[in-house]
């Protein structure tokens, strides 16, 4: 039974789910058998993208959810054509570690040849060389290491950038941004720099959908989750509870309501999250019969009152 639709991916990408899975720190924390009947079950649904980025952090306990996704597709009886793998490459590195190698431990860990999509990570430096790592990542396309590939919390300038030296070098350049999108943060998905990549082809894969949980209903996460633009977490704290009552009143959790949301932006390939438990999993697929019963402009007219980072997020990203 297929419940996920399918999506085109940018432009020259493939067509993926409309919901993805992810793996911050996911399978490491559940059950064995368990995360295989999970993934079993989002692929039935048809649910075809897994983030599986390496999240380890020096100096911290060694990370092995990409590792034991490999062993989950096996036991869960996939075929590598049965899924979509997106990587990771850091950029923190890059150069002294190449995009090549870091792809290579990678695929490695994850037990596949190739990713479908890999996603540069955040821009934390400004001496970045942004024609060469297009041009390594052409190069990483011609070979069939990596299918097509996007970037995660850029500014619209520096998409715009790369995807310049990119289709000089031959790449099609950037698919899609990954970016934090939910009620409370819009401003950067939902301002016009980006607006005009969108309409150039450009496809939105929403992240961070839940604040680390924060939405969902776990004002005090007691592990450690994303950056905080603008300084608004305090803000979105307390909208927890009134999107919480907006989706009461709509028969709905809070969590579907926030996945909802996501898929009502019209540049939105796929809305990623995490699930450790079944009962996430089929909750979150839940927001695509709230949509369709509540349609995207109500969705985003209940929604309204808590846009926490408007006019303190610039729109042009990071």
């Amino acid at each position: 039974m297929t419940v996920v639709p399918r999506r085109r991916l940018g432009t020259a990408g493939p067509e993926v789910s409309a919901l993805s899975l992810g793996s911050w720190h996911t399978y490491d924390r559940m059950d064995f058998g368990d995360a295989v009947a999970m993934v079993r079950h989002a692929v039935d649904l048809g649910i075809n993208l897994f983030d599986v980025a390496v999240y380890g952090i020096p100096g911290h306990p060694p990370v092995f959810t990409d590792v034991l996704f490999s062993a989950i597709v096996r036991a869960g009886g996939l075929a590598r054509e049965d899924y979509l793998l997106s990587a990771k490459l850091w950029l923190e590195p890059y150069p002294q570690l190449s995009l090549r190698d870091q792809l290579a431990n990678a695929l490695f860990r994850a037990g596949v040849e190739h990713a479908d999509l890999a996603v540069l990570g955040d821009i934390r430096r400004e001496d970045l060389d942004l024609r060469a790592i297009a041009e390594e990542l052409a190069e990483l396309e011609k070979e069939g290491l990596i299918g097509c590939w996007g970037v995660n919390n850029w500014s619209a300038t520096a998409v715009r950038t790369i995807g310049e030296h990119a289709r000089a070098a031959g790449s099609p350049g950037p698919q899609l941004a990954q970016l934090k999108y939910s009620p409370c943060r819009r401003a950067i998905p939902d301002g016009e720099p980006f607006a005009e990549l969108f309409a150039e082809g450009l496809s939105l894969q929403a992240s961070d959908i839940l604040e680390g949980g924060i939405l969902a209903g776990r004002t005090s996460p007691a592990r450690e989750i994303g950056r905080d633009p603008g300084g608004i977490r305090d803000r979105i704290t307390e909208a927890a509870g009134g999107l919480a009552a907006v989706a009461a009143d709509l028969g709905a959790t809070p969590a579907q309501l926030c996945v909802a949301f996501a898929l009502t932006h019209p540049a939105t390939a796929t809305v990623l999250f995490g699930a450790s438990r079944m009962q996430q999993l089929t909750d979150n697929v839940g927001a695509l019969a709230l949509l369709e019963r509540v349609g995207a402009e109500r969705v985003r007219e209940l929604v309204e009152p808590y846009w926490a980072d408007r006019g303190v997020v610039s729109p042009e990203g990071p």
